[in-house]
């Protein structure tokens, strides 16, 4: 997503780490929380559709232009990080919108500053330990952000991580190759992210978190099976889930115009 877009990157910072920052439309804000080693240009699909709100991104520590930490960082750490960027944006409650790995530090955030979050919209995404584990050939390519560095690589890793409309159509993961590899995350940065999350659950307290929540899954994610957006919406007091039919793990980039009419009427309801 390019400035004259209305994106208007800048540098903020928060925690003591210089963060990317981005900020597009007007209207509600809406912060948004990437997958792993994503930047925040890789929401475009979305946000060209996201309608009358503020949409608010940033490159994770590590990740995209985004300062890494000295030390690596838990999620509760990476959720102080998100906090304390509320806090430097002058944003006292925010809607939430965390994508895979993103969805855990949405989790995360809403559990250690429930006060500044109004909803939660949680894709493609799990309760960590506890839920269910990728299919292994996932896994395994989600071990290595290998992916973000070479078109050839892009193609032999994403479709076994994506599943549904970028496994099934070559067209659509072209769509979003040039973006993917115009900012690769830093080697260690994405370990540091890896290490975050490992061993990370959520299922000890998520029946503490009473936002009012929408879980949006694909029904053939190879990497956060469906079992896991089930659990959530079993777990959360206040939870909806939606389905996306025939949906793999990206499917806010490769399929957006289906997914994004739940998600902005979750957002808009009283």
């Amino acid at each position: 997503m390019s400035s004259d877009a209305g994106w208007n990157p800048a540098f903020v910072t928060a925690a003591g780490l210089r963060l990317r920052v981005g900020r597009h439309g007007a209207g509600p804000p809406l912060l948004l929380i990437t997958g792993i080693g994503a930047h925040i240009d890789m929401w475009a699909p979305f946000a060209r559709l996201a309608g009358e709100r503020e949409l608010i991104a940033f490159d994770a520590p590590g990740v995209g232009m985004s300062q890494r930490p000295r030390l690596p960082l838990r999620m509760g750490g990476l959720a102080g990080v998100a906090r304390e960027l509320l806090d430097a944006l002058r944003l006292d409650r925010v809607d939430v919108l965390g994508y895979s790995f993103g969805g855990a530090l949405a989790q995360e955030l809403a559990r250690r500053a429930p006060d500044r979050v109004r909803r939660l919209v949680l894709c493609a995404t799990g309760p960590g330990l506890g839920g269910s584990p990728p299919r292994p050939l996932a896994a395994l390519m989600l071990a290595t952000p290998a992916r973000y560095y070479h078109p050839r690589l892009l193609a032999l890793t994403v479709p076994h991580i994506a599943g549904g409309r970028t496994a099934r159509e070559p067209r659509a993961l072209a769509e979003q190759a040039a973006t993917r590899l115009q900012r690769p995350p830093d080697p260690l940065g994405y370990a540091y992210q890896l290490y975050a999350i490992t061993g990370w659950s959520s299922l000890p307290w998520l029946h503490r978190l009473e936002h009012p929540s929408l879980i949006v899954a694909g029904e053939e994610d190879p990497s956060v099976p469906l079992r896991n957006a089930r659990l959530l919406a079993t777990r959360l007091p206040d939870a909806r889930l939606h389905v996306v039919k025939g949906g793999g793990h990206l499917f806010l980039l490769d399929e957006p115009q289906n997914v994004v009419g739940p998600i902005r009427g979750f957002l808009d309801a009283d």
